[in-house]
């Protein structure tokens, strides 16, 4: 039995077994990469500050599942005499280990982190979270890498785990907070309908999110304003059913729809974090995937600018019988193929869109379509996507509406690189908030 829609949905129920916590001094800690997005939904529930714990297990050489220690930044260092003991460890193969860990967790941190400093511990309440227990080696190490920076009280908390996760955990967590402890338990995987690898990018992308929520609010009650708690939506394509995430903050001004490329979809944490900042200027989002899972198998789907486009054709024509969304002007948000959708159908005659933002897009694919765009367009690209950018420089020339270029500084496609995503969000703002404007009342 699959008790989890996804990570977010597993973070969400997770955070209301810790609601007791809000308000106190506490420091939610993910372990990356799984971890991060259920410590995502954790902190943004408690109002806390979110960072990311990243240790490295230190392996007995011939048998690397036994650790004799754990290492942790800051150069924390944790020892196990009795493995040592037992396995007879020199200084010179302990020292081995930890060099070759070390580099991972340089590499890690400098990945994850880029220039943002460690929140400290010293004195506050670790809430150490993962997506679930299944050896529990990574999850102990992290609990003794915590308390070693000096973090008064440890918790950990998991969605799932074997029956026996609270016991195995006594000497290392105050706490053990674990949502289900199956009998028949074989790993953290059995536990959650969609459970697809997180990525380093989502990673750096949470964690942007959340260092943006917290500098804005200061962790206000406003952070969990149900309005602006995505709702699952299906909406209907022909002989399919297509899925999104609707997100109607209090008295909205425009509907954006996202438009995503291959390899992404509505859960991607790129997608949420733009999503989030066009809320925060009193914009509606729908982050909607344009094709099943099952058509996004065949590569011809997810180059069919046509059949993208018509899907995006749908769900406007959707949206404008929804009584919160159907006064709503539309803008639509797509990026890289999905751009290319976006241009297409904003050139389509049966729809009405008023502003449309292109991000690392390939506007190319939309072939003759975009001589008939007569919606103002952004095209954002990052400034070492040379072969992108030079596509988007023949497609500013092509479209006869007002067609503006923004190229991120040093930014590659996929705008990971430190700051660059914000970049990304606040133009697409500023421009969506320009062009798109509340219908007279």
């Amino acid at each position: 039995m699959r008790m989890f829609d996804d990570r977010t949905d597993a973070g969400r129920q997770l955070s209301r077994r810790l609601e007791c916590l809000r308000g106190q001094d506490i420091v939610v800690l993910g372990l990356p990469r799984g971890g991060v997005p259920v410590a995502y939904e954790v902190a943004t529930a408690l109002q806390a500050p979110l960072d990311v714990l990243i240790v490295r297990k230190l392996g007995v050489p011939f048998h690397p599942e036994l650790a004799f220690g754990a290492i942790g930044e800051g150069g924390v260092r944790v020892t196990n005499d009795d493995v040592v003991r037992t396995a007879k460890l020199s200084t010179r193969e302990m020292a081995a280990v930890d060099d070759q860990q070390q580099n991972e967790l340089r590499r890690r941190s400098e990945r994850f982190r880029g220039d943002h400093d460690r929140i400290s511990l010293h004195g506050r309440t670790a809430v150490i979270v993962d997506d679930g227990v299944a050896t529990g080696a990574t999850a102990q190490a992290a609990c003794q890498v915590a308390r070693a920076e000096g973090a008064s009280r440890v918790i950990l908390a998991v969605p799932i785990g074997a029956t026996d996760t609270a016991d195995r955990f006594a000497e290392f967590a105050d706490e053990v907070v674990c949502l289900e402890t199956p009998e028949m338990y074989f790993a953290v995987g059995q536990g959650y309908h969609n459970f697809t690898q997180t990525s380093d990018d989502e990673v750096v992308a949470l964690l942007e999110r959340a260092r943006g929520h917290y500098r804005t609010t200061g962790g206000a009650a406003c952070r969990d304003d149900p309005l602006r708690r995505p709702r699952e939506i299906r909406i209907a394509a022909g002989p399919v059913s297509l899925a999104g995430h609707l997100t109607v903050p209090e008295h909205p001004t425009a509907m954006i729809v996202f438009a995503h490329g291959s390899g992404s979809s509505r859960h991607s944490p790129r997608n949420q974090y733009v999503a989030e900042i066009l809320n925060d200027a009193g914009l509606a989002t729908l982050l909607f995937d344009l094709l099943t899972p099952d058509e996004e198998r065949s590569r011809a789907n997810v180059f069919d600018i046509g059949l993208l486009a018509s899907r995006l054709v749908n769900v406007t024509d959707w949206l404008a019988g929804q009584p919160a969304t159907g006064s709503l002007p539309v803008g639509y948000f797509g990026a890289s193929t999905g751009a290319g959708a976006a241009l297409a159908a904003a050139a389509h005659p049966g729809v009405k869109v008023a502003a449309v933002v292109s991000r690392g897009g390939r506007p190319d694919l939309a072939g003759a379509a975009l001589q008939e765009v007569q919606t103002p367009t952004l095209l954002i690209v990052g400034g070492r996507d040379e072969m992108v950018l030079d596509l988007n420089r023949r497609a500013q020339a092509t479209i006869p509406a007002v067609c503006e270029l923004a190229v991120v500084p040093g930014a590659t496609h996929l705008f990971e690189e430190a700051g660059a995503l914000g970049q990304v969000a606040e133009l697409a703002r500023a421009w969506f908030v320009r062009y798109v404007n509340p219908p007279a009342h």
